[in-house]
């Protein structure tokens, strides 16, 4: 008898074990402020981790501008692109940084606003250990989207105040 309450005492911690583990990989999701939907999941050649994108306002021949949200989970973040008309990101929640090739990373959280410069090299994505919600905005489309380039290494994503 005592076996047997011993075998089901260490399944019902097993289980809960399981079961806290699930809830720690939603934790992130819980504690930040969804505006809208998370969206599909970027491919896996442009992004290092997980990254899903929603687009918001389709591209037409009125406003020629694409806006759209992205939430990186923790730890995931862009490559190195650039937008031939520049980007705007607008930090809805989370933590993370971006960084313009030649300058330092740097830091970001909910209100902060980022000009990314046309044709400028540059990446985003979430930190560690909290991810990010951000609004991006491309104006001038009928100048091209993005240009995809290489990975950001661990390196350059760890690395504070070294320009790349």
């Amino acid at each position: 008898m005592k076996i047997l309450s011993l075998i089901a005492f260490t399944s019902m911690v097993l289980l809960g074990i399981s079961s806290s583990a699930q809830i720690a990989s939603k934790a992130d999701q819980n504690k930040l402020n969804f505006i809208f939907p998370k969206g599909e999941l970027g491919p896996a050649e442009n992004f290092t981790g997980k990254a899903w994108n929603i687009g918001l306002v389709e591209n037409d021949t009125v406003y020629h501008t694409v806006v759209g949200n992205v939430y990186f989970e923790p730890g995931a973040r862009s490559n190195w692109h650039t937008h031939p008309s520049g980007q705007i990101l607008i930090i809805t929640d989370g933590e993370g940084y971006h960084q313009i090739k030649g300058q330092p990373r740097q830091i970001l959280k909910k209100g902060d606003i980022v000009k990314c410069p046309p044709n400028v090299e540059h990446w985003h994505g979430a930190s560690p250990q909290t991810g990010m919600l951000q609004m991006y905005i491309l104006p001038k489309t009928e100048k091209g989207i993005v240009t995809w380039l290489q990975r950001v290494t661990d390196e350059e994503y760890s690395t504070v105040n070294k320009q790349f």
